[in-house]
């Protein structure tokens, strides 16, 4: 059977976040820090640690047959590869943004400015679509400084808090890209049996994230309400208590939907409400 290959970041802001995934995935390895690969001991999976720049191309070349990487560094090396799952952490945008005191009101006030960026190829596509002509002036690192040197009149930079831009004078002006981390691999690994069964594992991994298990107990009477309050998986499970007249319901709740259905029950009579978080969900 042929070993797979997944290549993650082996620094970085999705790093951590990675190697908690694909072990949360039941996938036994170490996170050696000096290797550029570790086994899996319990799957037939390498693993691969690589700048996150590299990692499209290694899965779009067949090096490695899957990656995880983010869907702005996907963009911008242009790669064709098949998106297989979106994953839900390292969430940011890349955003335009102006200084403060900036005469620039619209996006077609950009006409004819410079605009620096560590993304020109995302830049270049966005600003074809709304018809802007701008002077791209490519930067790596500490783009944000760029207004202040004279070098551009805007930004365009990957924000998660916008803490940064405020400390250096600037305000995000305009969405480009909404960017999270992405399972990506390379045209056609999608129909791999062994591909498939660990998309299932990550699947399952990011079901769980998202639901609580809980256990109420409730009057019979009063348990058509309660049903209705929680639609479960399936449907509630109802299993008799050894007091007459009461019973307990088994089911899970979107994590989103947390507070507002616990308040509901209580309303409609549950009571003893347990809470538990859930591993892992495979349908």
């Amino acid at each position: 059977m042929k070993t797979l290959k997944i290549a993650i970041q082996k620094s970085g802001r999705l790093n951590e976040k990675s190697v908690e995934l694909l072990k949360n995935c039941g996938l036994s390895f170490e996170n050696y820090k000096s290797s550029l690969i570790s086994p899996v001991s319990n799957f037939p999976l390498e693993i691969l640690f690589l700048r996150d720049d590299d990692i499209p191309e290694y899965v779009q070349d067949g090096i490695a047959d899957l990656g995880i990487v983010g869907e702005n560094v996907i963009e911008e090396t242009e790669v064709d590869v098949a998106y297989l799952q979106r994953l839900g952490y390292g969430k940011c945008s890349l955003k335009l943004a102006i200084p403060v005191n900036s005469d620039i009101k619209t996006i077609a006030d950009l006409n004819g400015k410079a605009i620096a960026t560590s993304y020109p190829s995302i830049l270049k596509r966005f600003l074809a679509k709304n018809n802007i002509t701008a002077d791209i002036r490519t930067i790596s690192g500490s783009v944000e400084i760029a207004p202040g040197l004279g070098m551009s009149n805007a930004i365009c930079d990957l924000v998660s808090t916008g803490g940064t831009l405020k400390s250096n004078g600037l305000q995000a002006f305009a969405d480009v890209l909404k960017s999270e981390a992405i399972l990506i691999g390379r045209k056609g690994e999608e129909n791999n049996p062994l591909t498939q069964e660990l998309i299932q594992r990550v699947q399952s991994v990011l079901r769980a994230k998202e639901t609580k298990y809980v256990v109420l107990n409730a009057e019979n009477k009063n348990l058509d309400t309660i049903k209705t309050l929680l639609p479960g998986i399936k449907s509630p499970t109802v299993v008799p208590l050894a007091e007459e007249g009461w019973s307990a319901v088994h089911t899970v709740i979107p994590e989103k939907d947390f507070w507002e259905r616990i308040s509901s029950l209580k309303n409609a009579g549950a009571q003893g409400i347990v809470v538990m978080p859930i591993e892992k969900i495979i349908l």
